[in-house]
């Protein structure tokens, strides 16, 4: 069976413990690797890996209100607001 190992977090470098119930349930999983993180450092890893959107300028196609989309705008396509691009969705 698993018995409870303490690990150095190669973020911080605090000791975390690795429990059993988490030795078996990475087992179950086939994970190969211990963890290398303590939990506060793997939360603070996840909630920082995804980046703010960038955010651009448009102008609807439909409407004419300004807007904001995640992406660039081209000249040569139009862009729509979410209340018109929605309702174009529900058309189809």
């Amino acid at each position: 069976m698993y018995t409870d190992k303490t690990l150095v977090c190669k973020e911080c470098g605090k000791e975390f413990v690795f429990t059993a119930g988490e030795q078996e349930f990475y087992a179950e999983k086939g994970f190969q690797n211990e963890p290398q993180r303590c939990r506060e450092c793997r939360n603070a890893r996840k909630n920082n890996a995804r980046p703010e959107r960038e955010m651009f300028d448009a102008v609807c196609a439909n409407c004419g209100k300004p807007c904001k989309v995640p992406f660039r705008p081209r000249e040569d396509r139009p862009v729509y607001c979410s209340e018109c691009f929605a309702e174009m969705k529900e058309g189809h």
